[in-house]
């Protein structure tokens, strides 16, 4: 896993997270999109991730960008994602977009939700 270690104390997106990332906007059509990452009250634990892809920036927007792909997060969510990394794994045992966040003290099983 080869990580951006541009902000350390902000969100880090891995070189394959922001290559699916790439992957997902040329299959979109549009090389604009932004992933935006946020949290919200939900889950099991008490909080949910959410990942997307959004064409806008909205006031007070934390904005960086990781191997060309630019990673948006709100105000409120940016404190619960100090430090964290997302990164995107496809192997036999599992395909999606992952989070190491190391503010969790408790996350669920599937790994969706963290508190």
């Amino acid at each position: 896993m080869t990580v951006d270690q541009e902000t350390m104390t902000g969100i880090s997106l891995t070189e394959a997270a922001a290559s699916k990332v790439q992957a997902l906007q040329e299959a979109d059509g549009t090389t604009e999109l932004l992933l935006r990452i946020s949290v919200a009250p939900g889950g099991c634990s008490g909080l949910r991730y959410q990942l997307a892809l959004d064409d806008r920036e909205l006031d007070g927007d934390m904005v960086t960008e990781h191997f060309g792909t630019k990673v948006v997060t709100d105000k409120m969510s940016h404190p619960y994602l100090m430090g964290a990394t997302i990164d995107f794994v496809d192997t036999i045992e599992q395909q999606g977009f992952t989070i190491d966040n190391p503010n969790a003290s408790n996350s669920c099983a599937c790994g969706d939700s963290f508190q």
